[in-house]
C-alpha cells in the first residue's frame, strides 16, 4: 500500500493529497485536537513558535496499520523554516520505515526541517514545493516519488 500522510493548515497540503490520491496513495490527513488561531496572522506566528521549539501538538487519533513494505510519504507545511508541530507528533509516535517527505513552503525552503531529516532520516526522498495551491506546476516535482520501475 502507498500512504500520504500529511497535515494542512493552508490548502497546499490538501492540493499535494489531491494529486496523489490519483497515484493510488490511501490518504490520511492529521486534524489537531486544538486548532490554531482563526486569523492568518495569528496562525502564522502561533505555528511558527511552536515549530521553533519543536512542539508535538495534541493530534486526533490516526488508523494507522502499516507494514515493512509499505510505502510512506509524509507531507508537512514549513513553519519557521522546520517540520510543523503536528508531523513532530506522529515522527515521535509512530515508526516509520524511511518515509519520503513533501514540504511545502511559502518561500520554497525549509532549513532547519531539512537539517532535522537529514539527521534523523537521512536515507530519505525529502521534496520540496513551493505552494503549490498557488503553483500548481509544483505538483511536477511529485514525479521524484516515482520507485526505479516507474511507478508510484
Amino acid at each position: 500500500m502507498k500512504y500520504f500522510i500529511y497535515f494542512s493548515e493552508t490548502g497546499n497540503g490538501d492540493v499535494v493529497a489531491d494529486y496523489l490520491k490519483e497515484k493510488d496513495f490511501q490518504i490520511i490527513k492529521i486534524e489537531m485536537k486544538k486548532r490554531l488561531a482563526k486569523s492568518f496572522f495569528f496562525k502564522m506566528m502561533q505555528g511558527g513558535f511552536l515549530a521553533s521549539i519543536h512542539a508535538k501538538s495534541k493530534i486526533n487519533d490516526l488508523d494507522l496499520n502499516l507494514n515493512m513494505d509499505d510505502e510512506v510519504v509524509i507531507g508537512s507545511p514549513i513553519w519557521n523554516a522546520r517540520l510543523a508541530s503536528p508531523i513532530n507528533t506522529i515522527l515521535k509516535k509512530y515508526e516509520f520505515v524511511r518515509p519520503s517527505f513533501v514540504l511545502y513552503s511559502g518561500s520554497g525552503t525549509a532549513k532547519h526541517a531539512l537539517k532535522y531529516l537529514d539527521k534523523n532520516f537521512h536515507e530519505s526522498k525529502v521534496i520540496i514545493l513551493k505552494e503549490p495551491k498557488k503553483y500548481e506546476e509544483e505538483l511536477n516535482k511529485l514525479s521524484l516519488l516515482e520507485n526505479e520501475n516507474g511507478q508510484n
